[in-house]
């Protein structure tokens, strides 16, 4: 699924309705250089969770945890990860098989570790269709059927 974004609210607004349609369990993993609109995503896809606190990057501790929506939200930015072995540290293993949301900034910084089924959320600039414009592509991944 592709979507076009025109501003931060149009960005805001695809980011809420992802998290209105979030099923326990599931990962979504956020890609995009710096910029282009991750943390707005990510607030309104906390909003349509039902989470009404500020939401930030948690650069600096990688993981902030949300337990007031309807589904536990679990926020990762992995940007200053060196070794995605670190993220063991952190109880990465443990996220994942709570019930809840992980939702993970700079993903393929972790891409080795990240499970197979997950939801990709990508969001790109295109400057020649203006300096808010945002391209942002929704893609299922699931696991690989296991070949006899």
């Amino acid at each position: 699924m592709k979507i076009e974004s025109y501003s931060t609210e149009d960005t805001f607004a695809f980011g809420e309705r992802c998290g209105r349609e979030a099923k326990a369990g599931q990962v979504f993993c956020l890609y995009g250089d710096l910029g282009v609109g991750k943390t707005v995503f990510t607030q309104g896809f906390a909003k349509g969770l039902g989470i009404r606190e500020p939401v930030t990057s948690p650069t600096f501790t990688i993981v902030q945890e949300y337990e007031e929506g309807r589904l536990p939200f679990y926020h990762f930015d992995v940007y200053r990860i060196s070794d995605p072995e670190e993220m063991y540290e952190v109880g990465f293993d443990e996220y994942l098989e709570s019930g809840g949301v992980c939702f993970i900034e700079w993903a393929g910084l972790i891409d080795e570790i990240l499970p197979e089924e997950r939801t990709e959320i990508t969001i790109e600039k295109d400057l020649s269709r203006g300096f808010e414009y945002r391209l942002i592509t929704r893609t299922e991944r699931k696991r690989e059927e296991e070949r006899p």
